[in-house]
């Protein structure tokens, strides 16, 4: 089944808000196989889903102190604007899973590898902002991947890991604490219908980097691949931006970044990065209509 890529181009980092009154390494080489114990499917499907035991939507900010979460990372979370509609990236919805004293700046970039972000000098923009006791969220692969591609390529155990240190390192230095995201994962099955991992050796390389540097790590790939087991080959087919004209397999539509942003909040309250007083509406169904693009600015 072909898969889209990642794509190009369009910069963003506008905060959608809620509406007004609503409540060490292996070889290099060939990927590991992926086997998807029935713990990993059945822990997806709860974290992509509302929870009705869950009491954390009644959390009370109590007047702390603001701490950002800002996002560096491709088109899977970038925000989309109108003539990209209905296509919709994680961090589009995060924010309404999270108290309005953890904000989120979205810098993420459709089309960018963990290479071209700091190449371009997008790092440097948020290392110019970010505050003491901030946090960054690091999800780059699904363009590192891009072999033929010099601008965004990286190799996995190398200069991958390489570059993901200059944002821990940049972090750090400014007080700032940095998170790891496997890259979530593409919609693709065997004939079988067994969902198939696409990211190669980079979930792995990130993972091992992320237990050398003692950084928090969101494992999204492991969870996504799981859920959309799960969900299996017809229904993932909600999740993505399929439409009339387009059979898109990497890039979400709404529900498809709610259910990945709430994957994205559990890992960040598993990790013990944020705490349940951080976050809201778990146990709640976003509604669709939550999600807006703007017009892109001329």
């Amino acid at each position: 089944m072909p898969v889209a890529g990642c794509g190009s181009s369009v910069a963003g980092r506008a905060v959608p808000r809620a509406p007004s009154g609503a409540r060490g390494s292996p070889p290099i080489g060939k990927a590991p196989f992926v086997s998807l114990t029935r713990r990993q499917v059945s822990y997806a499907a709860l974290a992509a889903l509302p929870l009705a035991l869950s009491a954390t939507g009644t959390a009370q900010a109590g007047g702390r102190r603001s701490r950002t979460l800002y996002i560096a990372g491709d088109s899977t979370a970038a925000q989309k604007y109108a003539d990209a509609a209905p296509e919709t990236g994680w961090g589009m919805a995060f924010p309404f899973f999270l108290h309005d004293d953890r904000p989120v700046a979205n810098h993420a970039v459709n089309g960018r590898s963990s290479k071209s972000f700091v190449d371009e000098g997008r790092l440097d923009v948020i290392l110019g902002e970010i505050k003491p006791g901030d946090f960054l969220l690091i999800q780059f692969g699904h363009n590192d991947e891009k072999a033929n591609d010099p601008a965004r390529y990286t190799e996995p155990w190398t200069t991958y890991q390489d570059y993901l240190r200059r944002y821990i390192d940049g972090a750090r230095a400014r007080g700032a604490r940095p998170v790891l995201a496997t890259s979530v994962e593409r919609r693709r099955f065997d004939a079988e219908g067994k969902a198939l991992p696409s990211h190669g050796e980079y979930p792995a390389a990130m993972r091992a980097l992320a237990e050398e540097e003692r950084v928090a790590l969101l494992d999204v790939q492991a969870l996504s691949i799981a859920l959309w087991q799960q969900l299996g080959v017809e229904e993932t087919k909600k999740y993505f931006n399929w439409t009339a004209t387009e059979q898109d397999n990497t890039h979400f539509n709404p529900p498809g970044a709610i259910a990945v942003a709430r994957l994205v909040v559990r890992e960040l309250l598993r990790t013990r990065v944020l705490a349940p007083r951080d976050v809201r509406r778990l146990d709640a169904q976003i509604p669709e209509s939550w999600i807006t693009w703007p017009e892109a600015a001329a």
